[in-house]
């Protein structure tokens, strides 16, 4: 299993036990998670945003 997926699997239930947005991000060689509304536009680069509210990534 790949870093990315289980970066990804980690994220999506971040979101569902805090119930909030959370964004998955890239720093340098290395995966970060912390809710979306803590994060500035540009701040680091983008990999998904989880949604609690919603199946899937959020759009």
């Amino acid at each position: 299993m790949s870093d990315l997926v289980v970066a990804q699997n980690h994220a999506f239930q971040l979101a569902r036990t805090l119930m909030v947005p959370v964004t998955l991000f890239r720093s340098g060689d290395e995966f970060g998670v912390l809710p979306s509304d803590e994060l500035a536009d540009g701040e680091v680069e983008t990999v998904a945003e989880y949604d609690p509210f919603q199946f899937g990534p959020a759009h």
